[in-house]
């Protein structure tokens, strides 16, 4: 669960630019709590309880298509509101505001500029994972619901910010998905060894009963 995983979310972000201003701001939220999501072999849900300590939200980089190799466009830094980018936590998500040096910065310009045109019209985050919880294992698909970060690396603005298990795979590290499909099969084999414990007990159960039920039957003809 330590590999780090990549996932996306179509947004709303919004512009904000004062006439001739230095600075544009951009916002939205790059992680939403509770949408469900198709990957493909899995649903999976974001619990709001990953982001329960704001230590988490500090040291987060705003790219563009988790371009590491770039210079950031924005950083939360200690998240302290001092930084060029802030993020909150919220009951739909984490909320983002970012502050762009449109001026002195060509690409945050060009990303900005991007954002209001709407051809980047999502966001994107990388992360690993730190606790985690199956549902639903008996069906095709079942809920991997995700209750702890173990750290949120950097946010992104994506033009494609589409769910589908392809993308994600296509853009994720292959190990993040292997060892999450890892983890399924676990969670899966862990459920049959219970329930086979279970079934073991149930009829143990049972064969006491049938034989209290015939020492009474054999008392009453004791000599």
């Amino acid at each position: 669960m330590n590999e780090r995983e990549v996932r996306y979310a179509p947004i709303e972000l919004r512009t904000e630019q004062e006439e001739n201003a230095e600075v544009a701001y951009i916002e939205g939220y790059p992680i939403v709590f509770n949408q469900e999501t198709d990957m493909g072999d899995w649903r999976e849900v974001i619990d709001p309880s990953t982001v329960s300590d704001e230590k988490m939200l500090r040291d987060v980089a705003l790219m563009v298509g988790h371009d590491f190799g770039s210079i950031p466009l924005a950083h939360s830094r200690r998240n302290n509101g001092h930084g060029t980018m802030q993020l909150t936590a919220a009951d739909e998500g984490v909320f983002m505001r970012a502050a762009l040096d449109v001026e002195n910065n060509p690409k945050a310009k060009e990303a900005y500029s991007a954002v209001k045109r709407g051809d980047l019209s999502g966001m994107s985050f990388a992360f690993t994972v730190n606790e985690e919880r199956w549902e639903d294992l008996d069906t095709d698909k079942p809920l991997r619901r995700i209750t702890g970060f173990g750290r949120i690396f950097e946010v992104s603005l994506v033009a494609f910010p589409a769910y589908p298990g392809t993308s994600v795979q296509a853009a994720s590290e292959g190990d993040a998905l292997e060892s999450v499909r890892a983890s399924l099969e676990s969670a899966r084999k862990q459920l049959e060894e219970e329930r086979a414990q279970e079934a073991e007990q149930e009829r143990r159960t049972a064969a006491l009963e049938t034989l209290n039920t015939l020492i009474k039957e054999v008392k009453p003809h004791e000599v």
